[in-house]
């Protein structure tokens, strides 16, 4: 019951249905551990959650339907804090409920002093905000940093898709920088491609794409609250045709709003899902033979951006990011400054020789 409240109130939030999901997993693999190992989920203790985080990566994983015999598998320790971080607001929000003690939630984090302040952040006017409540409970993990692809695995990328659908979909996500549940849920009314729009309603001139945040029946969800729209290539509006060709010779997808459908499997006509595009993408990258997720591509609109001198502001409006900080994963120096610094330095002391 209590699990449920919690997966309906992310419901309710708006939360996406792959972070429900997601969440619903982590959540029951806690209260299993807890009913393996007589603990009382509502009042576990530090102690006894400390025990779970360890055990997260100290227990095998269960084998993928292999028959012969493989080698263990084990969750890493960035992916065991997740799922306790999952954890904390299970029981964080069990508390807003009355259903589990505000001594229990007080153990789950502590004081920490802010010595190094992120970007815009306040500190207060006599630091009174450097102190802030931090989790208790966490492996100390180095960040990894974004995974993109270059111009040449992107272009592989493209080469290998067998249908102009997914010619559409691997491109726009690589030039418009959108998150895979935004371009899952497009409309065919959000597809301005024409020089001037005027006759659709919309005054922004060029070929371009609107992003809007909707309930829709695949699930998919914009994860902005705040409509934007993107400025697409002639490249793209040219794909995006092939693809309406190659979408009108299915009769189901006919009076389907959605842009993206099925058309070569069963049911024909319905909206791709979550699980449709990671099937494509793993297809794909075994075929490339280097990873290819859609987020990857996100990532590589946005470093192909920053890279290329536009301001961080327009690529922020870009990807939809409401805090600049969101910016900073995609601000490091590329091997070509790193070694032009290097060897910058190494001429100016060849020349005081």
């Amino acid at each position: 019951m209590e699990a449920c409240a919690f997966l309906a109130s992310l419901r309710m939030a708006s939360r996406s249905i792959n972070t429900e999901r997601t969440y619903a997993g982590r959540v029951a693999l806690y209260l299993s551990y807890c009913v393996d190992h007589g603990l009382d989920w509502k009042k576990p203790g530090l102690p006894a959650l400390a025990r779970f985080l360890h055990w997260m990566v100290d227990e095998p994983l269960p084998p993928k339907g292999a028959k012969k015999p493989v080698e263990p598998r084990h969750r890493d320790k960035g992916t065991a804090d997740k799922i306790m971080t999952t954890v904390c607001g299970f029981l964080v929000f069990c508390s807003q409920q009355g259903w589990v003690s505000a001594e229990t939630v007080a153990q789950l984090s502590e004081q920490k002093y802010l010595s190094y302040l992120p970007e815009g952040y306040d500190p207060g006017e006599d630091g009174q905000f450097r102190t802030v409540r931090a989790k208790a409970l966490k492996f100390g993990v180095a960040v990894e940093g974004y995974e993109w692809l270059n111009a040449e695995q992107f272009a592989t990328l493209i080469g290998l898709t067998r249908h102009a659908r997914d010619r559409f979909l691997v491109t726009l996500l690589g030039v418009t920088g959108m998150r895979i549940g935004e371009a899952l849920g497009l409309r065919r009314e959000d597809m301005h491609f024409l020089s001037n729009s005027a006759g659709l309603g919309c005054q922004i001139l060029g070929p371009h794409v609107h992003v809007r945040r909707r309930v829709n029946s695949n699930g998919a969800l914009a994860k902005a609250r705040m409509p934007r729209w993107i400025p697409v290539t002639p490249e793209l509006v040219t794909y995006y045709a092939d693809y309406s060709f190659e979408r009108d010779a299915v009769a189901e997808a006919a009076d389907v709003d959605m842009v993206f459908v099925n058309l070569f499997r069963a049911p024909l006509g319905r909206a791709m899902t979550y699980h449709n595009a990671k099937d494509l993408f793993d297809r794909l990258a075994k075929k490339a033979g280097f990873p290819a997720r859609p987020h990857m591509l996100r990532h590589t609109a946005a470093t192909t951006w920053v890279r290329n001198k536009v301001p961080r502001d327009v690529v922020q409006n870009l990807m939809g990011h409401v805090a600049a900080s969101s910016m900073e994963p995609y601000v490091h120096a590329t091997d070509t400054d790193k070694r032009e610094a290097v060897e910058r330095v190494a001429a100016i002391r060849r020349g005081q020789a």
